[in-house]
C-alpha cells in the first residue's frame, strides 16, 4: 500500500525489529512503552531505503603518480586510516597540493554528511569535525548526504549504520572479489528502521554520551600511557634524589647506584612443556603452569593451564617462587622481549625464562619496570646477526645489567608506576563496562526493544540547570 508522500513504500517493521519483551520508561504511553503492532513492530516507526531518504556518494582516488603531503595545506585528504570512534582522528591527516585538489575538488565531503567505508575495512561509519568540513574524501568511502526534508537526523543514521543489523547487512552484500568492495548502489539499496525525527534525536543523544564517556576513558588512558613513558626514561636515568650522574653501561644513572649482572641478584633458568600426550602430566592437574601468552599480565596472580606433580617430578619442571621476574625468550609479533612479575609460584614453559631474586637488597617490581625500558634493546640483541628465529639465551640474560639504587628508593619508584598502572586499569575497567552497555544500547535502540519516546534527557546534558533537573 502506497503512503502519500512520493518517496518508495513505507512499512512497519519485520520481525526482526520488535519491540521484544515490552519493557520501557515508566510513564510512558504503550506506543512509547515498544507495545507491538500486530505484526510484532512498533507502530510508530517506518522503514525506507536510505536512498529515499539520501544521496550517496563516492571519494576519489588521488591523480596517477600523485602523492599525499605530510606538510599542512588547506586542503586535508581523508583516508580511511584516519576513521577512528566514529569520527576522524586527526593526528596523522594527510594533504593536497592546490594543483591535486582543483583536479578531485568534487570528492569532498562536509560536517552534515555521513561517512561509510566501502573497501579495505567495510562499513565503519561516522562523521567528521567541523575542521575538516570540506575535506577531500578517499575512494575507499562513501558519503551519505542527507535529504534537507528534516526527516532524517545525521547523528541518528551515524548509530544507525553501526548497528548490528545493519552491519550484518552490509557484510552480504559485499562483492565476492579478492578484494571485496561495496558498491554504492548497495549501500542506497540498505533498509533503515527509521522512528519519528524526535525519537532520532533522543537515541542520537543517548549514544552520544555513551560514545563520549568511552572517549573520555581513553583519553586517560592514551595520557597514562604517555606519561608511563616518559617517567621510565626520567627516573631511571635521573633517579628520585637530583644526585649527579655517572655514565655506564646502560646509559646516565645517578652517581649512588650500582648497576650489576642479573644473574647476581637472581637465579635464571628456563621451563619446559610435558609431554601433551601423557594424561598423567595434565588430567587433574594441581600445579600451576604458564605459557608465553600470560606475559601481558604483566602483574601474573592466576594460571590458566595445571600440571600434575607427576609433570612437575618426571619432567623436572622448576617451580618459581611468588615475585619472581619472568621474560618471553621466544615468541611472534610482540611477545618476545616482554616481562612480568608472577605473584604466584608456578612452572614456565621453555618460552619463558625466570630470574628468583635471592637477596634483599633489589624490589622485584623495580626490575619488572626497569625490563619495560629495555623492550627493544632485548628484541634487537635477540634478532642480532640477521636471524628471523629471534630467541634469548639464559646466558646472555645472566649478564643483563640491572641498576641497583637503595632499596626505598627503589620502592618509591615502584610507588609512582603502581599509582599510573591503578590508574590506567581503572580507566580501561571502566571503558569496557561503557563499551558494553554501548552495544547493548545501540541494539536495543536501533531495533525498537527499548524506546525513549517520552525520556527526558536534560540532567544528562552537561551545565542542565537545577530547574531542568528537577523536570526530570
Amino acid at each position: 500500500m502506497k503512503t502519500k508522500s512520493s518517496r518508495p513504500v513505507r512499512r512497519s517493521l519485520g520481525k526482526d525489529g520488535g519491540a521484544g519483551d515490552g519493557q520501557g520508561l515508566e510513564g510512558d504511553s504503550g506506543e512509547d512503552r515498544g507495545m507491538s503492532s500486530s505484526n510484532g513492530k512498533a507502530p510508530s516507526w517506518q522503514t525506507e531505503r536510505l536512498g529515499s531518504l539520501a544521496q550517496v556518494k563516492g571519494g576519489k582516488r588521488l591523480p596517477k603518480g600523485e602523492k599525499l603531503l605530510t606538510e599542512p595545506t588547506p586542503f586535508p585528504y581523508i583516508r580511511v586510516c584516519d576513521f577512528n570512534a566514529f569520527s576522524v582522528d586527526l593526528s596523522d591527516i594527510q594533504y593536497l597540493t592546490p594543483e591535486i585538489q582543483e583536479k578531485i575538488s568534487r570528492y569532498i565531503i562536509t560536517k552534515e554528511d555521513v561517512f561509510i567505508s566501502i573497501a579495505g575495512t567495510i562499513g565503519r561509519v561516522g562523521t567528521i569535525p567541523e575542521s575538516l568540513d570540506g575535506a577531500n574524501l578517499t575512494e575507499n568511502a562513501a558519503r551519505v548526504v542527507l535529504e534537507r526534508d528534516g526527516s532524517l537526523d545525521k547523528e541518528f543514521l551515524k548509530y544507525c549504520l553501526a548497528s548490528p543489523e545493519i552491519q550484518q547487512d552490509i557484510a552480504s552484500r559485499r562483492s565476492k572479489n579478492a578484494q571485496p568492495k561495496l558498491a554504492l548502489a548497495q549501500i542506497k539499496d540498505l533498509e533503515i528502521s527509521l522512528p519519528p525525527l524526535p525519537e532520532q534525536k533522543k537515541i542520537a543523544h543517548i549514544l552520544s554520551t555513551v560514545q563520549r564517556a568511552i572517549e573520555a576513558q581513553e583519553r586517560v588512558i592514551q595520557t597514562t600511557t604517555e606519561l608511563k613513558k616518559a617517567l621510565m626514561h626520567k627516573l631511571f636515568t635521573e633517579g628520585l634524589r637530583n644526585e649527579p650522574q655517572k655514565q655506564t653501561e646502560i646509559g646516565p644513572v645517578p652517581e649512588s647506584w650500582e648497576v650489576v649482572e642479573l644473574g647476581s641478584l637472581a637465579k635464571v633458568g628456563n621451563g619446559s612443556t610435558p609431554k601433551r600426550a601423557n594424561e598423567a602430566y595434565w588430567e587433574g592437574g594441581i600445579i600451576p603452569w604458564l605459557n608465553s601468552t600470560k606475559i601481558h599480565d604483566r602483574f601474573i596472580t592466576e594460571a590458566d593451564q595445571f600440571v600434575t606433580p607427576q609433570a612437575v617430578k618426571e619432567c623436572h619442571l622448576p617451580k618459581v617462587a611468588p615475585n619472581s621476574l619472568l621474560i618471553a625468550i621466544t615468541g611472534q609479533g610482540k611477545t618476545l622481549g616482554n616481562s612480568a612479575i608472577t605473584r604466584i609460584e608456578t612452572c614456565i614453559n621453555q618460552h619463558l625464562a625466570y630470574a628468583q631474586f635471592h637477596t634483599a637488597k633489589i624490589v622485584p617490581d623495580f626490575v619488572l619496570w626497569f625490563m619495560q625500558t629495555r623492550y627493544d634493546y632485548l628484541r634487537s640483541i635477540a634478532h642480532g646477526g640477521g636471524s628471523t628465529k629471534g630467541a634469548l639465551t639464559c646466558g646472555f640474560l645472566k649478564t643483563l645489567p640491572i641498576p641497583v639504587p637503595a632499596t626505598d628508593e627503589q620502592k618509591e619508584i615502584v610507588t609512582v608506576f603502581k599509582t599510573l598502572e591503578d590508574k590506567q586499569g581503572s580507566a580501561t575497567s571502566k571503558q569496557a563496562v561503557l563499551q558494553g552497555l554501548f552495544r547493548t544500547l545501540l541494539h536495543e535502540l536501533m531495533t525498537a526493544k527499548t524506546r525513549v519516546n517520552h525520556l527526558n534527557i536534560a540532567a544528562a546534558k552537561p551545565g542542565a540547570s537545577n530547574h531542568e533537573r528537577s523536570q526530570s
